[in-house]
């Protein structure tokens, strides 16, 4: 990956900051409605991203009239930008706030800590609906041990704020040599490895009926559950009039006689896909269908 010269990463993280400043110094509620305001502008205005959105969404609800698929992509794009406004406010996500902000937290944090309990260790598979990374804010404020990964930045003073922003997070580098390794290690202590169901595998790997077509999902995540006989927590993020709800859909155990632990893992990357599309379908709106590879792109078939 190439580096970034220091001008340019100064510029961007100067442009970081100050729009972090001037999200910070307004009041949460209003930032989130310039949000969804920014969102009507840009899909009904500037008409960003609009054609290629609303084919995408047509693609799989044909039956849908033309103003229920521009009010998913509006729904859509504003959720990505209150994202971004809670990404800039995750220091103040105190678990105060996770408690008034988060439908029933406390009950999924029971559910979730008596799971690590058990001593195995969890697997927690969240796609990208609602805002996925409160799913794992709101864990981690209520105590769970949480591992994750994420790509390194190109620039390095973003790359930095970002590892700022996960808080108490333990994120691993996607990528280095160590990284798997050190995933299963940590699930093997008792810790949750939360992630996010890789849908755009490039090469053959799991095909799942997904979105009324056909999705190639990488199995890796399920992987680490067969292989260390952690239970996969499947769940889904929500965001609903002000709040955020995190369903806890499943949890999915791994058959600790399998013999082929990749075949077993398969199995659990269907189920949970299943789970996933299920839910998605119902609330089609919490989906990031802004997407720049559409999840189901044909899949690259190697030569015989």
């Amino acid at each position: 990956m190439a580096s970034k010269s220091k001008a340019v990463c100064w510029l961007e993280y100067a442009a970081l900051r100050g729009a972090c400043a001037g999200i910070n110094a307004i009041p949460y509620r209003l930032a989130c409605l310039l949000a969804r305001l920014a969102a009507l502008v840009m899909v009904d205005v500037f008409r960003f991203k609009r054609t290629r959105t609303y084919g995408r969404i047509r693609e799989v609800f044909p039956g849908k009239p033309s103003r229920e698929i521009r009010r998913i992509a509006v729904f859509s794009l504003a959720n990505l930008l209150q994202n971004a406004v809670e990404m800039i406010r995750a220091p103040r996500l105190t678990k105060k706030w996770i408690t008034a902000h988060v439908k029933d937290m406390p009950v999924y944090a029971d559910r979730l800590n008596a799971i690590l309990s058990e001593g195995n260790g969890a697997v927690v598979m969240v796609p990208h609906s609602g805002n996925w990374y409160m799913a794992a804010w709101a864990m981690a404020s209520y105590g769970m041990p949480l591992c994750a990964i994420a790509a390194r930045q190109r620039n390095p003073l973003v790359n930095a704020w970002l590892s700022r922003q996960y808080g108490s997070i333990d994120v691993l580098t996607r990528g280095e040599a160590a990284t798997l390794h050190d995933i299963r290690e940590r699930i093997l202590a008792g810790r949750a490895f939360a992630i996010l169901p890789d849908l755009r595998v490039p090469h053959p790997d799991v095909e799942v009926p997904f979105l009324n077509g056909t999705a190639n999902v990488s199995h890796g995540g399920a992987l680490f559950a067969a292989a260390t006989g952690a239970p996969l927590v499947v769940a889904i993020m929500r965001r609903e009039n002000g709040m955020h709800t995190f369903d806890h859909l499943a949890t999915l155990r791994p058959n600790p006689d399998a013999a082929d632990k990749k075949e077993e893992a398969c199995r659990l990357t269907r189920e949970a896909m299943a789970l996933l599309d299920e839910a998605i379908q119902k609330t089609p709106e919490q989906w990031f269908w802004y997407n720049k590879r559409w999840l189901l792109q044909p899949v690259k078939r190697r030569k015989a």
